[in-house]
């Protein structure tokens, strides 16, 4: 099983971390390099304290003063190298899951926005945690030890300090995590929620301006936000006070060292450069865990966003599904219920009909009866709480998501069109994985031919080049609309799903939109959408009413009337 031309595995995240091994054992080799050569301060110090100033011998000074440069400055090279390696590791991690990563979030209709808006934080958090000096101290850790061995060949009693003070150390650092872990958890949560809904307001500003409710949604942007200071002060006064106190635990435990190593040498039990050499090691020995304890909120982040992006891989597991023969446009819907996963609201319950290929179904009711919600369903925007929606008899679970979405042409009621030329939004951004652009271009104004818009798109400032900014700047609704339309029709697609689809449309276009349907009734095109034109309603093989979520009514309606207000002008071709 493949994704992207990349094996999957069961946990990506873990595969992920595995392809960076050789990164890790690289930086893993320069930290003990590294760390060993730290000791050269203070191996320096005692050769000048019981070699050179003994002695006077300014030579030997010379060549141990060229040695100590020479390894320092291996020092400062092997550290440059360890941060490179790990910022391509953490530029590797990326590589690897954030095709997968926007893959899930974009195809799996199950997640809220919140969490698609995560899980691209979680992936940035991750990768950048790995190049962070965050990591570098992890690697320096399990090398304290060389440092306890150290002071305990100076001397036992310099050597038990040394490990007092890093079990004292570990104590603290293990209460940090403890007392800091909840409030990082909580300010994430609490940031997730505020970037959601500013994104969403930000999306919407100029409707929020229209409305007059700029200042009460700033009010409350200022109340999300200061939830979330307060909750990441919070975690930072405590990360503070942790590292305000190691940082006094260990100044005092390096006083403590130099104490200990001048009763050692007035005992007569090391010589004078001990008393030096011992603060430098206990400091060294203690310097990776202050580190960490300074960088725990980074670490914490990044932990929680491994978990995260796990879950949502286990989740979601990709599944291995057999190609199907392409739909003839035959659905099936088996008692369909949808409900939403956040409130528990039931839009549809147990919805249940039947479309031949080729049929023509108007879709009608009142608003919330359900209409959207139904065509989302069946297009694949919105998961079944329960029940099945079936094209050709297979279960739209066992069709290949994109093979499937080849052969469906969807219209949202809140149509959107993309950021980009009106050709790629109508051919569904095919360019950026077809390298077939004539077969492209021809699709695209063979679809804009069918719905009579290639007239419109001609006169545009650039005809089909003509460049549409977020949400369809620069285009006109009705605009907008048609070309949403021409992407919906793009491929020839088996089955339509048109919400309002003529809700934006002036007359002619209207027209043009009924005369489309008797070309894709010539085509044995499925088609099914919710409308309150008369005049759509009027090419209709059958009608289908929904009433406050449920199946009201399916089929040749004798009584158009009991069809909601504005569609009580039906005509008699939909009529029994």
């Amino acid at each position: 099983m493949s994704f992207g031309g990349k094996p999957v595995t069961l946990n990506p995240v873990r595969a992920a971390f595995q392809r960076c091994r050789r990164h890790f054992i690289a930086a893993a080799t320069f930290a003990a390099v590294s760390n060993l050569l730290l000791l050269t301060p203070s191996i320096y110090m005692m050769q000048v304290y019981d070699r050179v100033l003994p002695t006077r011998g300014l030579a030997t000074l010379a060549v141990l003063s060229a040695i100590t440069l020479f390894a320092l400055a291996t020092l400062s090279l092997l550290d440059w190298l360890r941060a490179r390696v790990l910022v391509q590791a953490g530029a590797q991690i990326e590589d690897d899951l954030a095709e997968r990563t926007l893959h899930t979030i974009m195809s799996q209709p199950a997640l809220t926005q919140s969490q698609r808006a995560e899980a691209l934080r979680d992936l940035d958090t991750l990768h950048q945690t790995v190049a962070s000096p965050a990591t570098s101290a992890l690697f320096d850790a399990p090398w304290a030890p060389i440092y306890i061995l150290a002071a305990f060949l100076l001397h036992p009693a310099l050597g038990f300090l040394t490990v007092a003070a890093a079990v004292l150390m570990l104590v603290l650092a293990w209460h940090n995590e403890r007392s800091v872990r909840q409030p990082v958890r909580a300010a994430r949560e609490a940031a997730n929620t505020a970037y959601a809904r500013q994104a969403q307001i930000s999306s919407q500003a100029s409707e929020v301006r229209a409305l007059g409710m700029v200042s009460a949604l700033t009010r409350r942007q200022i109340v999300d936000r200061g939830v979330v200071s307060n909750l990441r002060i919070e975690a930072s006064l405590i990360g503070g006070t942790h590292s305000s106190m190691m940082r006094f635990v260990r100044l005092s435990l390096q006083s403590g060292a130099l104490a200990l190593g001048a009763i050692l040498v007035v005992e007569g039990s090391v010589s004078g450069s001990a008393v030096f050499a011992s603060s430098l090691l206990l400091s060294r020995a203690l310097q990776p865990i202050e580190q960490i304890v300074g960088s725990w909120k980074s670490i914490l982040l990044a932990r929680i966003a491994h978990e995260k992006l796990t879950a949502l891989f286990f989740e979601i597991p990709e599944r291995a599904r057999t190609r199907l023969p392409a739909p003839t446009g035959a659905i099936e819907v088996e008692r369909l219920t949808v409900a939403d996963p956040m409130s528990g609201r039931v839009a549809l319950a147990d919805v249940s009909f039947t479309v031949a290929a080729g049929q023509i179904i108007g879709i009608v009711g009142l608003s919330g009866a359900g209409k959207s919600t139904l065509l989302r369903a069946l297009s694949g925007a919105v998961p079944p709480s329960r029940g099945h929606v079936r094209f050709d008899g297979a279960s739209s679970a066992d069709w290949d998501p994109d093979q499937l979405a080849t052969q469906i042409g969807y219209l949202p009621q809140d149509f959107m069109l993309f950021p980009g030329t009106v050709k790629a939004n109508i051919s569904r951004f095919r360019g950026l994985v077809n390298d077939d652009p004539d077969g492209i271009d021809e699709a695209v104004i063979a679809a804009a031919r069918k719905i009579d818009a290639h007239e419109m798109i001609l006169r545009l400032p650039d005809g089909y080049d003509t460049v549409i900014g977020a949400g369809g700047i620069g285009m006109s609704a009705g605009q907008s609309q048609r070309i949403a339309l021409a992407r919906a029709l793009f491929g020839n697609p088996r089955l339509l799903l048109l919400d309002e689809p003529t809700a934006h449309l002036d007359s002619p276009a209207q027209h043009a939109f009924v005369k489309t349907l008797s070309i894709l009734r010539q085509e044995q095109t499925t088609v099914l959408f919710a409308t309150h034109s008369s005049d759509a309603l009027a090419s209709v093989d059958k009608l289908l009413l929904l009433k406050e979520g449920r199946l009201e009514k399916y089929g040749n309606l004798s009584e158009a009337r009991t069809v909601s207000r504005p569609v009580s002008h039906v005509p008699q071709k939909a009529s029994l």
